[in-house]
């Protein structure tokens, strides 16, 4: 296994990359400025300059890759068309190219609620409705999916347990960052993992569940 992870300086990415090395999984990250992705990322990254709305730079990048992690985003801006061009158009361009190199697995960091259009977030340029896009077109891609929707992202880690549920049925809530980096990574190595839509939240009433049991309780 290699993974590819677009995303890989954000918050989430670099939690991302860093729990695939704590598994001593080959990464290869994506990255728009290699300096700064120096500083961030740990050493045994491999690097690599594109963008995710640069299709030509992708393909070469995900060239020797077996599964893709994509936890790009949106940053909040003035520009209305930020969420189209990178939680859609961007995503989009990577699906295409996935499928085009036979990526094994694909797994795609979304958010909670993104099929309510009466949301909040949806003010920041319809950034929900752009997200749920993109994870409809992964879905008819034919490439096999892990669609992750967590809820509001915290950069503290906290020992609260993960709470999972399949789409459209958890609307509150919130999980460290770490913790979505796990349920990321876990996907990769659990069949019952596959082809499914989890959405996640970290409470601390709730029991603690093994990731194959959380994932299994997820009907497709």
């Amino acid at each position: 296994m290699k993974a590819f992870v677009a995303g890989a300086t954000g918050e989430t990415g670099r939690r991302i990359v860093a729990e695939l090395v704590k598994r001593e999984i080959p990464v290869k990250a994506l990255v728009r400025d290699i300096e700064t992705a120096q500083q961030i990322l740990p050493p045994t990254v491999e690097l690599v300059a594109g963008d995710v709305l640069k299709p030509d730079s992708l393909a070469t990048a995900i060239r020797d890759c077996t599964v893709v992690l994509c936890a790009t985003g949106a940053k909040p801006s003035f520009d209305p068309t930020g969420p189209y061009q990178v939680d859609y158009q961007g995503t989009k361009n990577l699906v295409d190219v996935a499928k085009a190199q036979g990526i094994e697995h694909f797994v795609l960091v979304t958010s909670l609620c993104v099929s309510q259009f009466f949301h909040p977030l949806n003010l920041f340029w319809l950034i929900l409705v752009w997200k749920k896009q993109a994870e409809e077109y992964l879905q008819k891609s034919g490439l096999t999916y892990t669609i992750v929707r967590p809820g509001g992202l915290k950069n503290d880690d906290n020992n609260n347990n993960v709470v999972m549920q399949s789409a459209d049925t958890l609307f509150e809530g919130s999980i460290p960052r770490t913790k979505v980096a796990q349920v990321c990574v876990e996907a990769l190595f659990l069949d019952n993992s596959r082809n499914k839509i989890v959405e996640i939240v970290a409470n601390s009433e709730a029991p603690p569940k093994p990731f194959e049991q959380l994932f299994a309780s997820v009907l497709n």
